[in-house]
């Protein structure tokens, strides 16, 4: 039986995860879950899964989670803060820990994982585009194994040879056929929108993805394309890819996940429903597969598959992380910083939605910084930047 930690059990992946599970029981065990400050949700989580140990993110939930386990007799240890969420990524009886806090708020827990040596499926690309090669040396001094469970990194994944997905970060794309990969993206809400409507666009708008169901943070940073910056980013580290062997297009229709083209001229696609359990049961099984409860595509109602360079002007962030990675791992820190505040001012309406652009590129743009030697300086990268980024919100 694979025992897991769920690290962000209360948000979307971490919810379509125990779906997987709830399927099969004899299977898999949920030894601990970790989340924020949703209460009510971890408190069903308790009650069907009667996991042994819970992390919420503060005390105070911590203490209001007690309260009402309390009258269900359930003998859960609730544990807070980010020792405990870190101790419970790396407990001994875990094989598994699913990494899907969003934000550098899961860098620590996923790091902790990797120390630990455990196999991880990773949803929080944060935790990665921050560590860089920090992060992919740790995998290979630990031996820890990373699964991909974004639904772009796992079709990618899916469609390399074996040996590939067995040096994941490591592999020489050139030297096993491989041409280039192919990251698809949506375009998200807004991609027919007339750009003069773009500085009038709300948060309930931007946070309506037409093809997926996702939190609030990833559904705007998928409205301004930086999602597809940061899984840009994400790519080139987890299939050691170069800037010529990594391209992006548009595809509305968001079946075709992403692609994998060899030199021999095949390109192999990866296409399914819009349903995260698909990639999540992958990863928690690989090499093998089991049903994951989505409903199957149907090809034959599918009338059309469209693909589209991106437009840069439409999608400024976008631009901003591919040249952000250029400019080293300092300012990706930086602009990953910057794009949490940004979006939370946004979401607050406190700046426009043109204005998460701005921010971003201020904040890079103002604040420069030494390349990390540490964890210990990367979290010093991202407290002054998100320092700076709130000095500026005024401004904008």
């Amino acid at each position: 039986m694979i025992q897991l930690t769920i690290l962000g059990s209360t948000g979307s992946v971490g919810i379509n995860t125990l779906l997987v599970i709830k399927r099969y029981p004899d299977l898999f065990k949920i030894k601990a879950l970790v989340a924020g400050k949703n209460v009510d949700v971890m408190l069903n989580q308790c009650l069907e899964f009667n996991p042994e140990l819970i992390s919420m993110k503060e005390e105070k939930y911590a203490k209001l989670l007690r309260q009402k386990l309390k009258s269900f007799n359930l003998k859960v240890q609730v544990l807070s803060g980010i020792k405990s969420a870190c101790d419970l990524a790396s407990l001994n009886e875990v094989d598994t820990v699913i990494s899907a806090i969003v934000g550098i708020q899961g860098l620590m827990p996923t790091f902790c994982a990797i120390k630990a040596g455990k196999t991880i499926l990773l949803a929080n690309k944060e935790s990665l585009i921050v560590c860089g090669q920090l992060f992919m040396r740790e995998l290979s001094v630990s031996g820890a194994k990373l699964l991909p469970i974004d639904s772009e990194h796992s079709a990618i994944f899916q469609n390399l040879p074996k040996k590939v997905q067995e040096k994941l970060g490591f592999a020489d794309l050139k030297k096993n056929g491989i041409k280039s990969i192919i990251l698809t993206g949506s375009g998200g809400p807004f991609l027919k929108t007339p750009l003069e409507e773009f500085s009038n666009i709300l948060p309930e708008h931007a946070i309506s993805h037409p093809n997926w169901k996702m939190g609030k943070k990833i559904s705007v940073d998928s409205a301004t394309m930086m999602n597809k910056g940061l899984e840009y980013i994400e790519a080139r580290l987890l299939f050691n890819a170069s800037d010529s062997e990594i391209d992006i297009v548009i595809h509305p229709q968001s079946i075709v996940h992403s692609m994998v083209c060899y030199f021999d001229g095949s390109i192999l696609a990866h296409l399914g429903a819009k349903d995260m359990r698909i990639p999540i049961s992958y990863a928690l099984t690989w090499p093998n597969r089991i049903y994951s409860g989505s409903d199957y595509l149907n090809i034959s109602s599918i009338k059309n598959l469209s693909f589209y360079p991106p437009d840069f002007t439409r999608y400024p962030c976008l631009k901003l992380a591919i040249e952000t990675f250029i400019e080293g791992q300092s300012a990706i820190i930086i602009l990953n910083a910057a794009n949490e505040i940004a979006v939370e001012a946004f979401l607050r309406k406190k700046i426009s939605f043109n204005s998460i652009y701005k921010l971003n590129k201020s904040v890079v743009m103002s604040f420069s910084y030494p390349e990390p030697k540490s964890i210990e300086d990367i979290l010093e990268i991202d407290r002054r930047a998100r320092i700076i980024a709130l000095n500026k919100i005024s401004l904008f």
